[in-house]
């Protein structure tokens, strides 16, 4: 580990341009006075919350310095200094996302849906189609959870690797060049202290990566301070073991003054040189560093420090001794920085109020018309003088948002509920347009609008030789996965066990051998820092497949998977994709961890994320074939009890391609629908030929996808014939059961067929006891379903259905 001296010139020769001096001080300035008045604008009731990087200012310019085109950032909402220092955001820009400004142009990073300091730059043409990554520099989307940019830091590292080491991905010019780019994190130190941050440190240990992760350390998280947080109040400290030495692999480890202007960039560029020439991680402990704003516009922390912490602050803020240095040196006098300190101040206070004139403005002329709207119907109206009062309140709101407008025009439209449609129709039409402006602003980009997204994958049918032989399913994985390896160079997977046997059930048996290790790769386990690695990748243009051993083990990952990887399209308004398959198995198997069927918590956490459930193994290949011509992520959860079933090797096996979105009708029947997935299927058509003995013929439809979930509305076309309908599935009651019901009978407007109520069949509440008598008094079986339905036709029919138990 290397500490760098606070005065550290025998150590750094280069010579400073004073003209580059000066322009980083007047960038701190602007920065500083950014975070100032962003403060004010939140108290003025301007903004609805502020976090600002105040304090960051001097480390973040000297960082920037080295970060080169094709580059990466992985950081989190104190980064503004730095993204300023890369031409990648504006003082405009930062303002626009401070009043949530919904256009695109105004705020790139996420056109006005996240808080101020959530950084991303713009990966993708207005198509959905890449950039070229190589010519820019990038920053990820941020995400809020502290540590949470930890596991795709990860990944962006990673796929320089791929990308160095890989012969196949030589040409992909437009998403790196040789693997020379490096991955650059940022975190406070506080969020150290989180299972994030440590596994992914150790990840990118054992992988040695390209990746610097920068630790802004203030002392504190929040009101709490490091003595609470960390082992020895150090990380740099506790993570000695990690220190690379002749021996053995590891990191380089740097302490530095974060107002330590010739420390910094002597760190900064050795750590990057290390990094980008010799694929090794580097963390570079920044301390002495300060928040003079405290941690957000939630508090004070005046609250928390003592008054001799507040002092030492005041004394060591990056840019007064950044100041001090340049006067001590003769590099600019106090005058001349006087001056600049006005300056800034002057531009910054420009570019915000031009900020805020064109978010205010925008929402003035909604408001003008609307007010007009309401003062022309109230002319007319039964209740014009309630039309008059909200056009009257509206036009004195101070600091009007859109919910102001909006809000009372519907409140308008429901007091004019007796008028006619003469008097109604302009206020009305208004308010049309403006809904669908809404959509797009608020509600747009869940999934991918490109032409590249799921739906407009075109379905191929899979084909058989008339002597197509009987095979265990994981026979046809194997076989889709050897096609897919060879014609897409960028495809390739990894995961607990993946790699030498070939993964648990061996679907990538002998494809390792066969293409190599970065094509087919074992990892430790980390289930966490798997979905990061997936994420990173393919947010640099690969294609990765991470695998989640089993289904229960996706907890771990799944803040990863529900607040970043699905939510990423929405969060940029399409700005960035990162189209990871995640392949697991789950349903049915033994026991409490590995019998799991959560499909509710997935359903409910990972709306953004396309959720596949194959009945067998040639319908998972279809899914992967098909996903791999799309840009959106994925989960696939194969059936735990299919590996080793028999299948029809298909004769197009890397070609047929299964449309999502799309249900299958399993078996027709007359009296009743049964909707199912997964494993469920063999359940449930087993079931009906006992059925079938009592009088009773279902019909059976495989959902195949719960999320894209039946687009051609089949289902509902099957209860017009039936009547009647029972969904059934392994999750606890309330779950993925709950769910299809509610797209069926309320979205496709399935109440309107029905003679009888419709049903559910689900597993326990509890977990699934061990053994096959477990797995059978804990999820659906056989004759749970024949009961079950045999139930729902003796209520409507009990003289021809008797009571059977």
């Amino acid at each position: 580990m290397k500490e760098v001296a606070t005065n550290s010139k025998q150590k750094h020769s280069k010579v400073f341009e004073r003209e580059i001096l000066i322009g980083d001080y007047r960038l701190a300035q602007e920065s500083r006075q950014a975070s100032l008045m962003g403060r004010k604008e939140v108290f003025m009731g301007k903004a609805k919350f502020g976090i600002f990087g105040d304090g960051k200012e001097l480390a973040q310019i000297v960082m920037a310095k080295y970060f080169k085109n094709g580059d990466f950032r992985a950081g989190y909402y104190r980064d503004q200094t730095f993204m300023f220092a890369i031409e990648q955001l504006s003082i405009k820009e930062y303002f626009a996302q401070l009043y949530a400004h919904t256009d695109v142009e105004l705020d790139p990073a996420s056109a006005g849906r996240l808080m101020n300091g959530h950084f991303a730059t713009r990966s993708l043409n207005d198509d959905g189609t890449w950039k070229n990554l190589t010519s820019m520099k990038n920053s990820s989307a941020d995400i809020s959870p502290t540590a949470g940019q930890m596991p795709k830091l990860l990944g962006l590292a990673y796929a320089s690797k791929l990308y160095r080491e890989n012969p196949g991905l030589k040409s992909f010019s437009e998403f790196s060049n040789n693997g020379n780019e490096v991955a650059w994190g940022t975190i406070g130190n506080a969020s150290t202290s989180e299972g994030m941050f440590f596994e992914s440190i150790n990840a990118a240990g054992v992988l040695q990566v390209p990746m610097v992760v920068s630790v802004w350390d203030d002392g504190y998280g929040i009101s709490v301070p490091n003595k609470y947080h960390t082992t020895k109040s150090s990380i740099s400290e506790i993570l000695r073991g990690f220190q690379r030495n002749d021996d053995q692999k590891g990191y380089e480890i740097f302490v530095v003054k974060g107002w330590d202007y010739e420390a910094l960039d002597w760190t900064y560029e050795n750590a990057a040189r290390i990094a980008r020439e010799e694929h090794v991680p580097v963390l570079i402990h920044v301390v002495e560093v300060t928040q003079p704003q405290g941690h957000s516009t939630s508090g004070s922390h005046e609250r928390y420090k003592s008054k001799e912490r507040l002092n030492w602050e005041k004394e060591n803020d990056c840019i007064l001794r950044f100041r001090d240095y340049l006067i001590q040196n003769e590099l600019a006098t106090q005058q001349e920085l006087d001056i600049i300190d006005q300056e800034a101040k002057v531009f910054v206070k420009q570019e915000k109020d031009a900020a805020w004139k064109a978010f205010s403005g925008e929402i003035k002329t909604e408001l003008s018309e609307a007010v007009n709207s309401l003062k022309k119907a109230s002319s007319q109206s039964l209740n014009s003088q309630v039309l008059e009062q909200l056009a009257e309140e509206l036009t004195k709101t101070l600091n009007p948002i859109r919910k102001d407008v909006i809000s009372t025009v519907r409140r308008a439209l429901w007091s004019m509920r007796a008028d006619s449609d003469e008097v109604r129709s302009e206020l009305e039409q208004w308010y049309e347009v403006q809904k669908i402006k809404n959509e797009d602003r608020y509600n747009s980009h869940l999934y991918s609008q490109s032409e590249f997204k799921v739906g407009n994958i075109k379905g191929v049918p899979v084909e058989y030789q008339e002597n197509a032989s009987l095979v265990d399913g994981r026979e046809v994985l194997q076989s889709c996965f050897d096609t897919i390896l060879e014609r897409e160079p960028r495809f390739f997977t990894f995961g607990e066990d993946v790699g030498k046997i070939g993964d648990v059930n061996q679907a990538f048996a002998g494809l390792q051998a066969k293409y190599g290790e970065f094509r087919v790769t074992d990892t430790g386990i980390r289930e966490c820092t798997i979905i990061g690695q997936g994420i990173g990748a393919a947010l640099r243009g690969l294609r990765p497949m991470a695998e989640i051993q089993y289904l229960d083990y996706i907890y771990y990952a799944l803040m990863s998977l529900a607040d970043d990887l699905s939510s990423l399209q929405y969060r940029t308004k399409g700005g960035q994709k990162a189209p990871l398959i995640v392949r697991t198995r789950g349903h049915r198997l033994e026991g409490v961890w590995h019998a799991g069927s959560q499909m509710g918590m997935l359903l409910h956490s990972l709306r953004g994320m396309l959720i596949c459930v194959p009945r067998n193994m040639t319908q998972a290949a279809g899914m992967y074939n098909t996903l791999l011509e799309a840009d959106e992520p994925a989960l696939v959860i194969e059936c735990l009890n299919g590996y080793r079933l028999k299948e029809k090797m298909p004769s197009n096996i890397g070609e047929f391609r299964l449309p999502l979105g799309e249900v299958e009708i399993l078996k027709e029947g007359k009296d009743l629908t049964v909707v199912t997935y997964g494993s469920m299927c063999r359940i449930v058509l087993d079931a009906a030929i006992d059925l079938q003995e009592l009088g009773i013929d279902i019909e059976v439809i495989d959902v195949q996808t719960l999320i894209p979930f039946d687009n051609s509305h089949r289902i509902v076309a099957s209860i017009k014939k039936t009547n009647r309908v029972l969904f059934a599935d392994e999750d606890v009651p309330g779950g993925a059961s709950a769910f299809m019901m509610q797209q069926v009978i309320e979205g496709q407007k399935g109440y309107f067929h029905l003679d009888t109520e419709p049903a559910t069949l689900a597993a326990k509440e509890h977990r699934t006891a061990y053994s096959s008598d477990g797995d059978y008094f804990s999820k659906p079986s056989i004759e749970d379903v024949v009961e079950k339905i045999y139930e729902m036709m003796s209520e409507s029919n009990p003289h021809e259905f008797p009571r059977l138990i």
